[in-house]
């Protein structure tokens, strides 16, 4: 157990196999290398938002979603040769994640499509990678996408 600052969550206990490590770092933060996800539970009103928090800089959190919340058939074009560094990738151990934008005004959220965050949950390794998809925007509306998907499914 390690204790760690965080922006949000004030001082937490954390627990090694939740560090995550990217090697290269994230996009404007490439000094940064080991991070964790931390969820908000208490607010039911937003699910699947978390928290990628740096663990050596305390004011570096990122709101990030699981894009699959949002466009259910997010499929990234990613070169093979740069997953190598995080190991085997497979269905189990694959986690994307996608950075949010998160205005006064949540009806402009949006979420970078172009940039996601590939971890690998076996070894605990992760980058962020610029996909190949031509479509896909790097500040995809959220709220616009939440409205579709409520109205697919009949929830409006």
């Amino acid at each position: 157990m390690m204790l760690v600052k965080t922006k949000y969550f004030g001082e937490i206990n954390l627990e090694e196999e939740k560090i995550i490590t990217f090697a290269s770092g994230i996009m404007g933060f490439e000094q940064y290398k080991r991070y964790t996800i931390l969820y908000d539970l208490e607010e039911g009103d937003k699910p699947g938002i978390s928290w990628l928090q740096s663990l050596e800089e305390q004011s570096l959190a990122l709101p990030v979603i699981n894009p699959f919340l949002i466009k259910s058939d997010y499929n990234p074009i990613v070169e093979d040769e740069i997953l190598k560094e995080i190991g085997d990738i497979t269905e189990q151990n694959l986690v994307i994640l996608l950075s949010l934008t998160v205005p006064a005004e949540l009806t402009k959220m949006s979420a970078n499509l172009k940039a996601p965050f590939i971890i690998n949950s076996d070894t605990r390794k992760g980058c962020q990678i610029i996909v190949d998809n031509q479509d896909y925007e790097v500040k995809y509306n959220v709220y616009d996408a939440m409205q579709r998907l409520k109205e697919e499914k009949g929830e409006n």
